[in-house]
């Protein structure tokens, strides 16, 4: 098994900084308790390819709702891998929760960017039951998989990224 890559938490200031832009309800207090116990996504079992990503704050989503989370966390990874990201499949087949981009990249060197390589999962319940999707502070609700990529022989890319969603195509 390749070891490529390394979990670690954007800074509190980072953290703060997209709560408030998207979740003004909680108090800076809120925030920083919430950034105390953001848990580093982990593999459930030894035969698992996914790594759990678990909600940092509590949420629900009603039917067609979307919410974008902050995760509070980024990857450190070596080149040539990519880290792949997809609701889990537990909650994607008792509620049809979906990816907003169906399947989310993290590129190797989106960990450098200005926001500090921040993970965003932006989700919505598309059920079709009238089902009400609950989260808990802590439970997993997406999960990661990293995998290793190649790129064509005549390939000659030199630019770097700074930024985050659409940057490299600016």
């Amino acid at each position: 098994m390749k070891r490529v890559a390394q979990f670690y938490k954007v800074s509190p200031d980072n953290f703060a900084e997209a709560m408030r832009e998207g979740f003004s309800e909680y108090s800076a207090k809120d925030i920083r308790e919430i950034y105390e116990k953001i848990m580093l996504p982990k593999r459930a079992t030894k035969g698992s390819a996914g790594y759990d990503i678990y909600a940092p704050f509590s949420f629900s989503l009603a039917p067609a709702e979307t919410i974008k989370i902050p995760t509070g966390i980024r990857v450190k990874m070596d080149e040539n891998w990519v880290f792949t990201l997809y609701p889990r499949s537990g909650l994607g087949f008792k509620y049809r929760l979906q990816m907003n981009n169906t399947v989310g990249i993290i590129d190797s060197d989106y960990y450098d960017s200005d926001n500090e390589g921040h993970i965003f999962i932006k989700m919505t319940n598309a059920t079709n039951e009238g089902k009400t999707i609950e989260i808990a502070q802590g439970s997993g609700f997406a999960q990661g998989i990293f995998l290793e990529y190649g790129i064509t022989v005549d390939d000659e890319v030199s630019d770097v990224r700074n930024g985050g969603l659409g940057s490299t195509t600016k």
